[in-house]
């Protein structure tokens, strides 16, 4: 997405565009598919950042003015309510943080001051200043809140939304995640991810620009300190004079001719398993109304990969796309819906061989659902079919190592490299999920292709 809205800013100002796609599908790990008669979204449980129509500033805002979209042309329908879930402890929100206020004072009575303190420091932190992005959120948390529980509530949703750092989270990136999903929110719309990647595909063409599916590149051909163009898998050659890569930093460092050593040790570490359950029935029906669930079996959050095992179902992520406050012109999803993700171990998965590699599947399926049952009503009887993929997906479909969905630990937020004409766009340029890769898009394109003369 960090690519189709590069190229559509680029082409409003009648530069030529090609957008190289190694997949015979758009989207990358925000895409979809269709199986056994039914539409599956893979990569989407919400659409962050959300504000209601008319709002004029944040990232939502901003893409659609610098794209040129309608807030309908997304028809993005908010949340209902969503929830951390610990042991013996619960707290809800929505799209308006009042709810997280007073929910915060109920479960955490002493913390109300120095929540409204955190609060009040987050709000004018700047997205593109790479010097406020480092340090330690867990320090920065420690600094304000005293409680170690609420502490661990709140990095539970932020890390499992956007944190390629093991154990800890950059203090920017808390900042940036917070907002999306605290201060602004959640939403989707009623026909998922595709039609947000059909209108940034339509757009995009419509200006010009050119889309090449199936069109891996093998190396970027460089010049002295300078991308001249690429070459493709199939031996094509393009000449450019620039280059945007949404590859991930070590695979772009890769696919440089000129780079004898790269970084792997770099890379990210966190991957995820995730299952979907459709079901006979509305998962309301089942007492389970709410759209997201982040869920953990202890006062300890552990954000890291698993140690011995396929996957770490201590923790997770629990969403329903049928639970969203659609309009009533649409109804609801005709299939109950519930997706469910937890962490996974890649080295582990891509070690197995095809008979296990589908046993495991399974085997993880259960476990998983069954470490997710304890924080929702039990649905497992009302399953009528099912689809898992595994880091073995993520990593096919994004070429990242590892299948690290949110790429390497070390972001670039000004999207350079070592070339002079060579720039990260996407998730290891630094902003994750739908919105934040579409504005990454944009501002590495209004930074280094729009500047010039």
């Amino acid at each position: 997405m960090s690519g189709l809205a590069a190229g559509i800013r680029l082409a409003h100002y009648d530069q030529k565009v090609c957008i190289l796609e190694k997949h015979w599908t758009i989207g990358g790990l925000n895409s979809f598919y269709r199986s056994g008669g039914r539409n599956y979204d893979v990569g989407l449980h919400a659409v962050t950042n959300f504000t209601p129509p008319g709002t004029k500033k944040g990232p939502l805002a901003r893409l659609l003015r610098q794209l040129r979209f309608k807030w309908e042309d997304f028809e993005l329908s908010p949340q209902v309510g969503s929830a951390i879930a610990f042991p013996g402890v619960r707290l809800g929100f929505t799209n308006d943080i009042e709810l997280l206020k007073s929910e915060v004072a109920r479960e955490f009575p002493k913390q109300v001051d120095a929540f409204e303190r955190l609060l009040d420091q987050l709000a004018d932190y700047d997205d593109l200043n790479q010097d406020n992005f480092g340090g330690s959120a867990r320090q920065f948390l420690s600094d304000t809140i005293s409680d170690p529980l609420l502490i661990e509530m709140l990095l539970c949703p932020l890390m499992w939304y956007g944190n390629a750092r093991e154990d800890d989270m950059d203090y920017g990136q808390f900042c940036i995640m917070f907002r999306s999903i605290f201060l602004e929110g959640f939403a989707r719309p009623f026909k998922g991810v595709r039609l947000i990647l059909k209108h940034l595909v339509r757009r995009y063409r419509a200006l010009g620009g050119e889309l090449k599916l199936r069109s891996g590149v093998e190396r970027i051909v460089t010049e002295g300190d300078r991308a001249v163009g690429v070459v493709l898998e199939s031996g094509e050659e393009l000449q450019a004079k620039r280059v945007l890569s949404s590859a991930g930093i070590i695979e772009t460092q890769r696919l440089c001719d000129d780079l004898t050593e790269q970084t792997p040790d770099r890379a990210g570490q966190l991957t995820f398993i995730e299952s979907i359950s459709v079901l006979d029935r509305q998962p309301k029906d089942l007492g389970f109304g709410e759209t997201i669930v982040f869920f953990n079996d202890s006062p300890k959050f552990t954000w890291r990969a698993p140690a011995g095992e396929l996957c770490d179902t201590r923790t997770g992520v629990i969403c329903s796309p049928n639970n969203y406050l659609y309009p009533s012109e649409v109804g609801n999803l005709e299939d109950g819906v519930i997706r469910l993700t937890t962490i996974a171990d890649f080295q582990r998965w891509s070690e197995l061989n095809d008979s296990d590699y589908a046993r495991q599947k399974l085997w993880w399926y259960d476990r998983s659902v069954a470490a997710a049952v304890r924080f929702i009503p039990d649905f497992r009887s009302h399953v009528i079919d099912t689809d898992v993929f595994t880091p073995k997906t993520i990593r096919r479909f994004t070429s990242h190592d590892n299948g690290a969905v949110y790429g390497a630990p070390e972001k670039v937020l000004d999207g350079s490299t070592h070339l002079k004409n060579l720039f990260l766009c996407g998730t290891d340029q630094g902003f994750v999920g739908i919105i934040g890769a579409i504005v990454s898009g944009i501002s590495m394109a209004n930074m280094h292709c729009l500047r010039e003369p």
